[in-house]
């Protein structure tokens, strides 16, 4: 394949992608049944899931309440697509229990990645994305599931955000060819860990700004998901593990 061909190609994904932001006339019919104005979660989805959780809670190996279990992101709302995943959310409160918050957060975080890593659960064609998350933190989505109560706590309302889908192609390209430039760095034997943390950090700040001032339409939020979506952001992430497997190896 050429340049040309394999640029075409990625601008072709891209453009695909940011389409899947539109959002839809209604929620998932795979996942919710309407009732009149009402949608409620299919009850061979909710039992699944229900059992999803358990054998999630059951590996993390320690005892906890379990405040809430739910479903969040872009299956409980009307911005779902190809793209989307299910996000299944375990609600604890970090306080009941007698580890630091920091400490806490890093372990079930590690736990989060094992489990995903080692399972390849889909619902219908949608792959399942286990989190646990503090009682008190925000939530970031505009549509929220009560997996365990059968309830929404956030409902969904049907809206056409405008997005501007060049500015978004535009500023993924930007981050997509920095991310490219630190691969090729790499394969140079050049030391790029400091620049691979920069470029991180100045991505999630790029896009909790976005959270903050425009919420999850927001083009900083839709430009970090078309990074997610396209691979780049997970090519960032395995590019700090090659460099650090590198720099603690002994070749000669």
């Amino acid at each position: 394949m050429s340049l040309f061909e394999e640029l075409t190609e990625v601008t072709t994904t891209d453009k695909k992608i940011v389409k899947s932001f539109k959002t839809k006339d209604s929620l998932s019919n795979v996942i919710f049944d309407k009732s009149g104005s009402d949608f409620f979660m299919r009850k061979e989805i909710k039992d699944r899931l229900l059992e999803i959780a358990d054998d999630f809670i059951e590996f993390l190996g320690i005892d906890f309440f379990i405040h809430d279990i739910v479903l969040t992101g872009s299956l409980a709302n009307y911005n779902w697509s190809d793209y989307s995943d299910v996000d299944l959310h375990i609600l604890i409160d970090f306080k009941e229990t007698d580890y630091k918050l920091d400490i806490l957060k890093e372990f079930f975080d590690s736990k989060k990645n094992l489990w995903n890593k080692n399972h390849d659960i889909k619902i219908k064609k949608y792959d399942v994305e286990l989190y646990v998350q503090d009682v008190d933190e925000k939530h970031l989505s505009s549509g929220v599931y009560s997996v365990l109560h059968d309830k929404w706590i956030v409902t969904p309302e049907k809206s056409n955000p405008k997005i501007d889908d060049r500015k978004i192609i535009e500023k993924g390209e930007e981050y997509a060819n920095q991310i490219d430039n630190l691969i090729k760095k790499s394969k140079h034997n050049k030391d790029v860990s400091k620049e691979i943390d920069e470029l991180k950090d100045k991505i999630k700040r790029f896009r909790q700004s976005g959270l903050d001032d425009g919420g999850e339409y927001s083009y900083e939020n839709l430009t970090f998901k078309l990074l997610r979506r396209n691979g780049y952001i997970e090519k960032l992430i395995n590019l700090k593990s090659e460099v650090a497997d590198k720099k603690l190896s002994i070749t000669q």
